[in-house]
């Protein structure tokens, strides 16, 4: 599994033109599936998203986490973090799992984020989407659970 987070100071999600889901202050995680993937993967990485010591304190050092700031969080799910630009020109998507295995793993993931009482904000999982991010920093990370 992996997760690209972005600190953000907002961020929506459009699909058709409408938004589905906007945040302010907090994280956008772009979360990829793959095929070996399991419940044991969405809590190491959801625990590493709202864990990970991204925003600045007082002293504007990099010390306090998602949970501290009580940061707002917009998932959106990614298969393209999987794409395998090796060999060719157009990447390769085979390591990315299908959507029968990917969406209960995205779902458990939106759940284990959203049990830590932040809010929470999705896009559609396999919609065309249009993602506004303004990232703050810019700080821009990606946590691997393998």
């Amino acid at each position: 599994m992996r997760a690209l987070i972005q600190r953000v100071s907002k961020a929506s999600v459009e699909i058709d033109g409408k938004i589905n889901g906007a945040i302010n202050s907090g994280m956008v995680i772009l979360l990829g599936i793959t095929h070996n993937d399991t419940l044991d993967d969405v809590k190491y990485v959801a625990e590493k998203c709202l864990n990970l010591r991204i925003y600045t304190d007082k002293a504007d050092k990099m010390n306090l986490s998602l949970l501290d700031t009580k940061g707002e969080v917009l998932i959106i799910s990614q298969f393209t973090l999987y794409g395998n630009t090796t060999k060719g020109r157009r990447p390769g998507f085979s390591d990315a799992a299908q959507p029968q295995q990917a969406i209960p793993l995205y779902e458990a993931f939106i759940k284990k984020i959203s049990q830590s009482g932040l809010k929470v904000a999705t896009g559609i999982f396999g919609a065309k989407m249009a993602v506004n991010i303004h990232n703050d920093g810019p700080v821009t990370l990606m946590i691997e659970s393998k």
